[in-house]
């Protein structure tokens, strides 16, 4: 049984959160520049598409290869000494490129070694940085923590760092990427100078090996109904999304004919959206609970891509991917808030590395099964695709919604929560 008590709110930005989360909005703006600037180099050095896309793809792959693993050495170390480790390790490494770039040595086996070295790293970052919230705020304020977390990183990485783009190469080509090598380090500071104590981890058994660990992750997910469910439901949404993003290109402008400058509208509109959810995300949360937060989410989404793969026109394109955005950040801040508050406090790495592997796999699939069902079945087939998908995902989040209730009772009240497992 879980207690939620009165005034699950916001988190104090002393205490160390609001250094943690300078860092966030810090890494993601830097990181925006290098994902925005990354295919541009790759394009200039080659014009083969299979080989351009080689670089997105190598950006999956380390999730699949080692997100348990990370997962498991997050809950062996101290998570904060691991992820200053990783941004210094990070800030250095794309240094490093820009250097390359800059000398005139950029190549695509280089651009490739880049993302799989960043995303690797990026396996125990994350996991460490998910463990780590918990000993910031307290446990009924993580909601909040992570509605502000990811708001942040939305309006850092969705909204103000694209203009800064063009600006930075009309200057040279290695400027995004050396402006990426700064925020790193900065992060890497920022983060190394919280003062908490070391995790207090009871001591493991002897012969304790890291894949057992990682087993024992795995079954404490799967043994949770809730998050074994949600996890589901996360990795038919990531097929469906994988899909969509996969062939969206196509859909603006050959389905529905637009230009440009209204494809870079459909992303504005995203953005603006999962700005927006952000601020909602929380407030869905209070009043009708976590997973009915996911399950009414999913709905809307399920909708909004009907609209798209079914009306040809501009306006509901726009009105369609504003949904997405809002709905799709609502959905992130109650999901990742909801791993965090029913795992066990040792092993918060782990179940989240499990969760993440299982629904990041959906990705690749999703753009190989966008790009056939566009060609089989028409340029807005991956939308429609998508919205089943997202059906799916609705579907088997129902059995386990009829238990849930909200954050915060309507008055005020402590509520004692019933959980299945």
């Amino acid at each position: 049984m879980t207690t939620v008590t009165k005034g699950a709110s916001a988190p104090a930005w002393r205490g160390g959160f609001g250094r943690l989360w300078t860092a966030a909005v810090v890494s993601r703006f830097g990181d925006a520049l290098r994902n925005t600037a990354l295919p541009l180099v790759a394009v200039r050095l080659s014009d083969e598409p299979l080989v351009v896309a080689s670089v997105t793809a190598c950006g999956y792959v380390p999730w699949l290869l080692f997100g348990l693993l990370g997962g498991a050495v997050a809950d062996r170390v101290d998570q904060r000494r691991a992820m200053w480790a990783v941004d210094t390790v990070r800030g250095l490494l794309v240094a490093c490129f820009a250097l390359a770039v800059a000398l005139g040595h950029a190549s695509i086996p280089l651009l490739i070694a880049l993302a799989f070295s960043l995303t690797t790293l990026q396996t125990l970052f994350d996991n460490a940085s998910t463990a780590l919230l918990p000993s910031l705020v307290d446990r009924a304020a993580l909601g909040g923590a992570n509605a502000r977390l990811m708001t942040g990183q939305q309006l850092a990485g969705g909204l103000l760092a694209g203009p800064f783009v063009p600006l930075l190469l009309a200057v040279a080509a290695f400027m995004p990427f050396a402006a990426d090598a700064v925020t790193y380090l900065l992060a890497a500071a920022l983060v190394a100078s919280l003062r908490i104590p070391p995790p207090q981890r009871e001591p493991r058994p002897a012969g304790s090996t890291l894949r057992a660990e990682i087993r024992e992750g795995v079954g404490a997910l799967w043994r949770d109904r809730t998050l074994r469910a949600g996890c589901l439901a996360t990795l038919l949404c990531n097929i469906g999304m994988g899909a969509l993003i996969a062939t969206l290109v196509l859909h603006v402008t050959r389905w529905l004919h637009a230009d440009n400058a209204e494809y870079a509208a459909a992303m504005t509109a995203y953005s603006l959206g999962s700005f927006t959810g952000g601020f909602l995300a929380q407030r869905i949360a209070r009043r009708v609970g976590r997973v009915r937060a996911l399950l009414y989410g999913a709905t809307v989404q399920t909708a909004a891509l009907l609209v798209m793969g079914g009306v040809r026109h501009l306006a509901a394109l726009l009105v369609s991917m504003l949904l997405l955005g809002v709905m799709g950040m609502v959905w992130n801040v109650n999901q990742v808030t909801l791993m965090q508050q029913r795992s066990p406090e040792a092993m918060v790495g782990r179940m989240a590395s499990a969760f993440r592997t299982a629904s990041t796999s959906g990705a690749p699939i999703g753009a190989l099964l966008g790009g056939a069902v566009a060609h089989a079945f028409g340029l807005n087939g991956p939308a429609l695709l998508a919205a089943l998908l997202f059906a799916l995902a609705v579907t088997s989040l129902i059995p386990v919604s009829k238990t849930d209730v909200p954050v915060v009772a309507p008055h005020g009240d402590a509520t004692a929560a019933r959980v299945s497992r």
